[in-house]
């Protein structure tokens, strides 16, 4: 061949029209700029989408792009020769992670041209208004661009592109470890908490309302707060003991003390509206709160009473002489035990969910286990157990209410614990370093957690994970420490008592509606033992 002729064929190739279709594209058609890039991609839709519109589909078999376009399915890609070999140790038909944020787009589930549609749509409406409308604005597309658009929404028609994304994301987040909680999603889900299967609720950081409470006594060893099972909060205030109905928001001043006696100990019996009130001259008395007047005064202590607990008709006091005193309400003679186990004051006092055991707490850094006698609401005058691990007064106690066994007891400054302990075998079954003053502790009804209240320094409520003990909030809000907290007869809001004069109600405990249905399905779907006994 000789050199012209060669020549002339290499012009020839070099000026045909159309790309390349063997080899790899050249350098220099790889560094086109932005512009030359988007005006070739305008062109080539525009050819498209005229080839879509002059197509016939009156044949057997019309071309699988039209035909996807038409039946609302996203047509698929024809497979490239370029596409990257597996990895070595991938086995054949194992899915590829696609990696990277749940926000990038996933390019191989995207279609391009039906999100370039539907981005376009809108200023195919605002060509069409503006055409029937003389005194529009006029368009700012061009010719080209607006005849395009036209042709590409007729070719759409009958297509649903509703449920059709712009984007496409396969990568799902992954999931928040326990424990974890978002402040953001008091925004939008304050009054919607999280579902259980994604292992965390929502819990509200505010209190939902804060009372005044003016001239509390500011005392670690006395229980000032108590709430029955009428939903009545009895609280005292100086030398006066105030009661406040939860349902009905009404307060009333049950009794006003003249001269320097005050209330140091207040406690609801189980069932009824009987209020025991322990004073600071060692008496105890009781109140009909309903008809607002006292019915009894028992003695029989030397020093303050700052402690009292109800087990059917007994009521235990707790005093500064270190002597516990179980009184029966309806007897004349109403001292049936009295327990010996402290040398300091008594300044906790719970009994168990089954009625079985009393716990006491002393400033002698005991915790005590009283066993009931024969079946009787009272105690044997013997301690069954002593625990001496605390370094400081114990006065918050709390009994497990799935476990009636195992007790929480709660240090004072110097000690910051939260110990845990089995009554049957006398052993301790954990210990947690709060690293604040614990003045209170209760378990929760609704989930196996596990709220303390505590002094210094930060005078928060923390809630923790029931047994694993991990924390899952602090609710912060009070100034001053928090004395005292009580729950809610339904078990939905723990109320606080600070020395900053303020008492505040959390919503912390809110049963999650999706539980609560599936536990009342349960119980329909579950056939009664009077059933099953006439079968």
């Amino acid at each position: 061949m000789s050199q012209f002729n060669y020549l002339n064929d290499l012009k020839d190739i070099i000026t045909m029209d159309g790309e390349l279709t063997k080899g790899p594209a050249p350098r220099w058609q790889k560094k086109l700029d932005m512009s030359a890039a988007s005006a070739s991609f305008n062109a080539s839709s525009l050819n498209t989408s005229r080839q879509i519109h002059s197509m016939s589909f009156s044949g057997n078999q019309p071309p699988s792009t039209s035909a996807g376009i038409l039946s609302g399915k996203t047509p698929k890609k024809a497979s490239s020769k370029a596409t990257p070999s597996k990895g070595k140790g991938q086995t054949p038909g194992q899915k590829q992670p696609s990696g990277g944020d749940r926000f990038i787009p996933n390019r191989n589930t995207t279609d391009f041209d039906l999100g370039h549609f539907m981005v376009k749509q809108n200023e195919a409406k605002k060509e069409n208004d503006s055409d029937g409308d003389e005194s529009s604005v006029p368009s700012q597309a061009s010719p080209k661009n607006a005849e395009r658009i036209k042709i590409l929404s007729e070719a759409m028609k009958g297509c649903d592109i509703s449920n059709k994304r712009v984007l496409s994301y396969q990568t799902k987040a992954p999931a928040a470890p326990d424990g974890h909680m978002n402040p953001h999603k008091v925004v939008y889900s304050m009054k919607t908490p999280m579902s259980t299967k994604s292992g965390s609720r929502f819990i509200p950081n505010a209190p939902e309302r804060i009372l005044d409470a003016p001239d509390i006594i500011n005392d670690y060893y006395l229980n000032l707060m108590d709430w029955s099972r009428a939903n009545v909060v009895a609280v005292s205030l100086g030398s006066s003991v105030y009661l406040w109905n939860a349902s009905s928001g009404n307060i009333g001043v049950l009794y006003e003390n003249e001269g320097a006696e005050h209330a140091c100990a207040l406690s609801w019996i189980q069932e009824g509206h009987i209020l025991a009130v322990g004073t600071n001259i060692g008496t105890i008395e009781l109140w009909d709160c309903e008809q607002m007047k006292r019915l009894r005064v028992m003695a029989g202590h030397s020093g303050r009473v700052g402690v009292l607990a109800w087990n059917s008709y007994i009521v235990c006091s707790g005093s500064r002489d270190g002597a516990i005193i179980n009184h029966d309400v309806r007897m004349r003679d109403h001292h049936v035990a009295v327990l010996r186990g402290h040398t300091q004051e008594i300044c906790g006092l719970k009994w168990s969910p089954d009625g079985k055991h009393l716990a006491s707490g002393g400033n002698d850094n005991l915790v005590n286990v009283w066993s009931t006698a024969n079946g009787a609401p009272h105690c044997t005058t013997t301690a069954l157990h002593s625990f001496n691990q605390h370094q400081a007064a114990v006065r918050a106690l709390a009994w497990c209410p799935w476990q009636p066994n195992t007790l929480a007891s709660g240090g004072g400054t110097a000690d910051r614990c939260i110990k845990f302990w089995n009554v049957n075998s006398g052993h301790m079954l954990n210990s947690v370093d709060t690293k604040s003053q614990v003045c209170g502790l209760l378990f929760s009804k609704t989930y196996k957690e596990l709220i303390s209240a505590h002094g210094y320094v930060n005078n928060q409520l923390t809630i923790w994970k029931y047994p694993s003990m991990n924390k899952q909030v602090d609710l912060l809000g009070h100034t001053g420490r928090v004395l005292q907290i009580a729950m809610s007869p339904d078990g939905s809001t723990v109320m606080s008592a600070g020395a900053d004069e303020t008492l505040r109600l959390w919503n912390c405990f809110v049963p999650d509606p999706l539980l609560t249905k599936k536990e009342k399905s349960a119980q329909r779907e579950k056939p009664s033992l009077l059933k099953q006994s006439i079968r």
